[in-house]
């Protein structure tokens, strides 16, 4: 981020900071949060504010955001926008007749849909630039809305404020699956199914078949939701037109409805066996993306982090027990069990992993009953975490999973895991060697 761009950002910062902390410091926590960790300008703020004392949920309203970054359910959004399309309609909500205004509206991040249900004096005409203050997100078909009430302030900008939008009824941007990012508009794909399978859910009252599972390239492989029945096989060879991409803490996730093209493309394409081999990711490619699904990294552990070893669980809900309290169910009976939650480098970033009791035995050689005669003897459940933290520090580690991201950097939760017996030295420079070469 250059620092001319910088500068409102920090003055805003430190004006809710006070004395806390120093411009120069509030400029470099910022280029942190923005160019390492990958955080929007807004959530970034809010971080730093929230980690040095200051109101942080105050502090985050009024903050002009792009539509991208909107999320569902969200109460208080404000944004700058141009008016793609304005359409009014009558409907009849609690028995009385109203007149409501909807449409979609973009700027250069995505587009999203609109509903205005408070219009008495309101116009909004295709091609006006808008200001929002005060709008609030619901989500439908797994994609944002963004909806003005009875809270909200709009008013019309200079036409030339957004030159460039990502028209919704445009063609869709041919991408490859690890180039999807959160909040992409109409794009396209082309991929193998590797899995699938049929759910009813409810929307709006509404029961609704959807179709949800993993569809892979050669570039990577990404969760899937279809909102219409496009008679998708496990095998199948696809292209999706008109695609957008939603996420769950980060890991970015494809949704497509009946607005979409879906078709069965017959072509030379990897198969379901190659598309499944392990592929090692670098984590730096994965906070660029901000989360991936089933990805696979290899790095030294640098951290065994409390709550390793063995420990306790709340037996109603399974959340670990805190000395033997549970945040919602109290004082409770505690059910043993075994975890590691390390941080692993691989040169190029770091992630947080949690590895369950089933890995963990097998990394460490050990069973749940093993751990537990251990700490018996000892009389101290930290023995454990203790010859964990002796056994793992600085071993280089094959994970796989799931990973996301949230203002606090990148996590796993780890459904494979493998160790090696290289020379943490040597590794460490094969690994600088392969941040090398990628870029």
């Amino acid at each position: 981020m250059e620092i001319q761009n910088l500068a409102p950002h920090v003055q805003e910062v430190a004006r809710a900071l006070g004395d806390k902390l120093s411009e120069d410091e509030i400029a470099e926590e910022l280029r942190k949060y923005v160019d390492v960790y990958r955080l929007s300008i807004p959530m970034a703020k809010k971080t730093i504010v929230k980690k040095y004392g200051g109101d942080a949920e105050s502090f985050s309203v009024g903050f002009q955001r792009k539509l991208a970054e909107l999320r569902p359910n969200e109460p208080n959004v404000d944004f700058v926008a141009k008016v793609l399309s304005s359409n009014d309609k009558e409907i009849t909500a609690k028995g009385e007749k109203k007149r409501i205004i909807y449409g979609f509206v973009g700027d250069d991040s995505t587009t999203l849909p609109y509903t205005a249900w408070e219009t008495e004096g309101l116009t909004l005409a295709k091609g006006e630039v808008i200001s929002v203050k005060g709008a609030y997100t619901k989500e439908y078909q797994g994609r944002v809305q963004v909806n003005f009430g009875n809270r909200v302030t709009i008013r019309k900008e200079d036409p030339e404020t957004i030159k460039d939008v990502q028209v919704a009824d445009g063609p869709p941007k041919v991408v490859t699956i690890s180039d999807l990012r959160e909040g992409m508009g109409y794009v396209q794909v082309k991929g193998r199914v590797l899995s699938v399978e049929a759910r009813d859910v409810t929307v709006k009252g509404e029961p609704k078949r959807i179709f949800s599972g993993v569809v892979a390239d050669e570039s990577g492989k990404v969760q899937f939701t279809a909102w219409s029945d496009f008679k998708v096989k496990q095998g199948d060879i696809l292209k999706i037109s008109k695609a957008t991409v939603k996420g769950w803490r980060g890991i970015p996730q494809l949704n497509f409805d009946e607005r979409a093209e879906v078709g069965k493309v017959k072509e030379k394409f990897p198969s379901a066996e190659e598309l499944q081999k392990v592929t090692v990711s670098m984590i730096s490619d994965i906070s660029a993306r901000g989360g991936a699904t089933d990805a696979t990294v290899r790095g030294a552990i640098i951290e065994v982090r409390d709550g390793s070893g063995l420990i306790m669980r709340c037996p109603d809900c399974r959340r670990a027990l805190q000395k033997g309290m549970c945040k919602v169910h109290g004082r409770m009976d505690g059910v043993p069990d075994l975890r590691i939650k390390a941080i692993v480098d691989d040169g190029s970033g770091a992630v947080s992993a949690v590895v369950g009791r089933e890995l963990t035995g097998g990394l460490m050689g050990c069973t749940l009953d093993e751990c537990m005669e251990r700490a018996k003897k000892s009389m101290n459940l930290d023995v454990v975490k203790d010859s964990f933290e002796e056994k793992l520090l600085l071993k280089v580690v094959t994970l796989t999973g799931n990973v996301t991201a949230d203002e606090y950097g990148l996590s796993m939760i780890v459904n494979g895991a493998g160790t090696g017996l290289e020379d943490v030295r040597a590794e460490v420079e094969r690994l600088l060697v392969q941040l090398e070469e990628s870029r």
